[in-house]
């Protein structure tokens, strides 16, 4: 690989809109260079490209839409919004068409703050709260996910207080494990979320024994990073053979199959990642086949994307504080022969992208504030804190004249990065900017060292 394409934008990573500029060669997002912004708003930073996550909220609606609407059915799209929220962002997703689709309060109260449609919000969790409940069924949410027999009791007395009857969906097991790292993969059966499958049918019965609830259909989410569409079919396929059983009771109207589709987080993944109208028609052809087999009218169908939206249209810009080589003892392929690695350490780390050291994920970095054509060398690029492993990149190649003051960006940081954020070490949580037609604008506001003092209560 020579040195041009190792430090190159791929737009598969990257916003779709990135380019290093021809005069600076410096990065810009949305036409605003990485250094500027480093400059006014600080480092570690997110930045978020309004257009790319409008541009891929909309295609994702318009993709399922069109899929299922060649077999005359109707689709509803929601943001998984704990990949990222803040109002901005719910007000963005929405304008493209979507529901938002929230875990908490703390997400509700957001979601509801950036004045979204209270019947387009639904509301997930498996351990929601009685709070949680009465205030999501007196804002008058479109839906709640019933995740345990328990919830059935409590959402119904919540509904009957409000003099309203509440729609709700069960959460089941489809049995489909997802090709994706064990704590991602949400719908087989040892594992906190949802009920079985084979319970299906005796817990809908429950469910409308209660006048306050209305039993629209079931859900299900099979995982996280997703790229084959083969567990999406399975997964349906298995709910499917249980609705003719509920529709013995009543009319079932949905059929929520959660999200989970994956993106490109480097070059080589982006060989694999799924588009978005591929994806939608495979997954609407296979639900439409399966109810053909059963004789069942194809339900009104549900998606959930998160990651796929917005992931993508982030971009961390850290700054380099050190550089350190390590001389490597041990041999490994993947290295090419390198003899050295350099360390580059930044000024964030673990407390803002979390996602390395919980799930090994692989991210790629390119220096953001200016072009070098120097030959590269293998790197590491590390965080701050005081962890051996806080690694944000394990293997990367730089250029070899990397150093301290470099403006590193790091793509397809959207999402799971600032909402997983935490203050280790007391590193304040770094502020969202959100990038578009040339400017730049604060939507979510940094923490400050002042912040985090003044939560301890000195006596």
């Amino acid at each position: 690989m020579t040195a041009e394409t190792r430090v190159d934008i791929d737009t598969r990573v990257f916003p779709s809109t990135a380019r290093r500029g021809s005069q600076c060669g410096q990065l810009k997002l949305q036409g605003v260079k990485a250094g500027e912004l480093v400059e006014q708003y600080g480092s570690p930073l997110y930045v978020i490209d309004e257009y790319e996550i409008r541009t891929r909220a909309r295609e994702t609606r318009e993709a399922f839409e069109r899929a299922f609407g060649r077999h005359g059915a109707e689709v509803s799209v929601y943001y998984a919004s704990k990949a990222m929220l803040a109002v901005a962002i719910a007000e963005w997703v929405t304008e493209e068409g979507l529901g938002v689709d929230v875990a908490t309060g703390g997400e509700l109260a957001v979601a509801l703050a950036a004045g979204v449609d209270a019947s387009r919000i639904g509301v997930h969790g498996n351990n929601k709260s009685d709070a949680e409940i009465r205030r999501a069924v007196e804002a008058g949410v479109g839906s709640i996910v019933i995740d345990s027999p328990q919830e059935i009791a409590r959402v119904a007395k919540a509904a009957e207080a409000a003099k309203t009857r509440q729609a709700v969906f069960l959460r089941v097991n489809s049995g489909v494990h997802a090709s994706t790292h064990s704590y991602l993969a949400t719908s087989h059966e040892d594992q906190k979320f949802g009920v079985p499958l084979t319970q299906a049918a005796a817990l809908a019965t429950e469910i409308r024994s209660y006048a306050s609830l209305d039993f629209r259909g079931l859900h299900c989410h099979i995982g996280s990073q997703i790229f084959a569409t083969d567990g999406f079919a399975e997964s349906a396929r298995r709910l499917l053979s249980v609705y003719a059983e509920l529709e013995a009771g009543g009319t079932v109207a949905e059929l929520n199959l959660g999200g989970g589709f994956g993106i490109a987080y480097t070059s080589e993944e982006a060989e694999e990642a799924p588009e978005i109208g591929a994806l939608a028609a495979l997954i609407a052809d296979a639900v439409a086949v399966t109810c053909a087999e059963y004789g069942l009218k194809i339900p009104h169908m549900s998606f959930e994307p998160g990651r796929s939206i917005i992931g993508p249209a982030g971009v961390t810009l850290y700054t380099v504080g050190t550089t350190k080589p390590v001389t490597l003892t041990d041999a490994d392929p993947q290295d090419e022969g390198a003899a050295e690695r350099l360390y580059v350490s930044v000024d964030g780390g673990m407390s803002d992208n979390a996602r390395p050291a919980l799930y090994d994920s692989v991210y790629v970095a390119r220096i953001a504030s200016r072009l070098s054509t120097a030959e590269p060398i293998l790197t590491r690029v590390v965080g701050k804190h005081c962890e051996a492993g806080d690694v944000l990149i394990e293997r990367e190649w730089l250029p070899g004249d990397v150093q301290p003051g470099d403006v590193l960006a790091v793509p397809a940081t959207g999402a799971y990065c600032w909402a997983l954020s935490s203050n280790y070490n007391y590193v304040p949580r770094p502020p969202v900017v959100a990038v578009h037609n040339g400017a730049s604008r604060l939507i979510v506001r940094g923490q400050t060292e002042a912040d985090l003092v003044a939560q301890s209560v000195i006596s």
